[in-house]
């Protein structure tokens, strides 16, 4: 096994972390006007509302690693979904219609729901205390 093989679930870790990071700036930005000089909007307003939540909710549980295959199965939906209703009716292709952040969100938040979220993630702390907590009750 060479040393890139030995640090795989560690550069996921770090990867999930980033993105999910990321992700939930996205989110903040959209809704809370965090870091930019555009007007936040409400979360009734559709479809950026709901996708800001959908942003911060799935980027924060995807950085600490929390149901991270399912929220990142959701944010993958979430971001195909805003490609081809918003970005796609412009041109075919990302770089002509500005999708390529969205697009690029997409793929990525699939690859983690094949991959899994990787070492450091909150799952394994508790799936780990789950199978503790029986050999302490035997005891």
């Amino acid at each position: 096994m060479s040393i890139i093989d030995r640090g795989r679930d560690h550069a996921l870790a770090l990867f999930r972390i980033v993105v999910g990071l990321l992700f939930a700036c996205h989110g903040a930005q959209k809704l809370f006007g965090f870091l930019t000089t555009k007007p936040p909007v409400s979360i009734t307003t559709w479809p950026s509302g709901p996708s800001g939540v959908i942003e911060i909710v799935a980027g924060v549980l995807i950085m600490v690693g929390l149901g991270t295959r399912i929220a990142a199965l959701i944010a993958s939906g979430s971001m195909a979904y805003a490609y081809f209703t918003v970005h796609q009716p412009k041109a075919l292709m990302p770089i002509e219609n500005t999708g390529e952040l969205a697009a690029m969100y997409s793929w990525v938040f699939l690859l983690l729901v094949f991959t899994g979220p990787g070492a450091w993630a909150l799952d394994k702390v508790l799936a780990s205390r789950r199978q503790v907590a029986p050999e302490l009750q035997n005891a």
